[in-house]
């Protein structure tokens, strides 16, 4: 029996279940392999990288989405969606990206419409709806920290978790929600060993005539993809960017830095202890090779017991 790449539900034969359909379209009936492999995907992303607004490690396309023909179309105009191929050299980041995702949003961290698609191939590509985009041309005011900062792609990682929230006082409208909102994030980022979050992939975004955080995006774990002498953290944290312990994330971070009450911060552990029975189910029903799914479940037991929680 199949299991759907965008809900994880049993699909019986089909490909996509059809409530994973629905959610990209109410009227999508079925959707088509892509076009390319994963190789002509990869090549397509770098024929195609000067004329896209977006960057990074992972080869990405723009695409829009069919409904009509029931496709993915690659597109380098007024593209809805983000592709990402497999990697080169770092194994199953589709995979790895929307299982990741998926756990953020078990805890409440918002994410934009994201999942899984087949290849011509049979491979499979990560899929994510641009949220900086509404009907069909138009942009929705979004910049990342690294622009608010004044920092560009190689000094994205010289930065600290302290000045990004100075960021937040001066630019976000209600900066007490938003910083509550940081701390869940940067406990989740913790847990599930996402080291790579670097200026670029915070941002604010103005919805409503208020200025907030973006929903997150570029969640995944790298500590179990990336080798060598890890870091745990991309922006330092008490000048730290390793060795991270409950005291600093919590205590130092939560409290002292972001001014968060006790009420909040135990409503937010509580928030990921509940959450983390679901995880598991998530991981090992979740399209990572067997391998890959014991490093994240070790991984995530071992900063699970430094932060004091537990998998009940």
């Amino acid at each position: 029996m199949n299991r759907c790449p965008i809900t994880y539900a049993p699909c019986g034969d089909a490909p996509y279940h059809e409530k994973g359909l629905r959610q990209l379209s109410p009227v999508l009936k079925e959707l088509a392999l892509l076009d390319f492999t994963a190789d002509e995907l990869r090549i397509e992303a770098m024929r195609r990288a000067s004329k896209m607004s977006i960057q990074g490690v992972q080869p990405k396309l723009s695409a829009v989405l069919n409904i009509k023909e029931g496709r993915f179309e690659i597109s380098d105009k007024n593209g809805r969606y983000i592709l990402k191929p497999q990697h080169y050299f770092f194994p199953e980041l589709p995979e790895n990206e929307d299982l990741t995702m998926r756990l953020a949003d078990r805890i409440g961290i918002e994410v934009p419409l994201h999942g899984l698609v087949y290849s011509k191939d049979k491979s499979l590509t990560y899929f994510i709806k641009r949220f900086d985009r509404k009907g069909q041309k138009d942009k929705i005011a979004v910049e990342d920290f690294g622009q608010l900062a004044g920092m560009g792609r190689d000094t994205k990682y010289n930065y600290s978790m302290e000045k990004l929230l100075k960021h937040i006082d001066k630019y976000c409208t209600f900066p007490a929600i938003e910083k509550a909102r940081l701390f869940k994030l940067v406990l989740f980022n913790f847990l599930v060993g996402n080291e790579d979050m670097h200026l670029k992939n915070y941002s604010v975004i103005v919805q409503n005539g208020l200025v907030k955080l973006s929903p997150s995006y570029d969640l995944l774990n790298t500590s179990i993809v990336l080798k060598g002498d890890l870091e745990e953290i991309a922006l330092t944290l008490k000048g730290k960017k390793k060795n991270l312990t409950r005291s600093i994330l919590v205590n130092y971070f939560g409290k002292q830095q972001c001014s968060i009450t006790d009420k909040v911060i135990e409503k937010t552990l509580n928030t990921i202890q509940i959450a983390l029975p679901s995880w598991i189910d998530l991981i090992n029903i979740s399209f990572l090779s067997d391998e890959m799914r014991t490093k994240y479940k070790l991984l995530l037991e071992k900063r699970i017991e430094i932060l004091g929680l537990t998998i009940l």
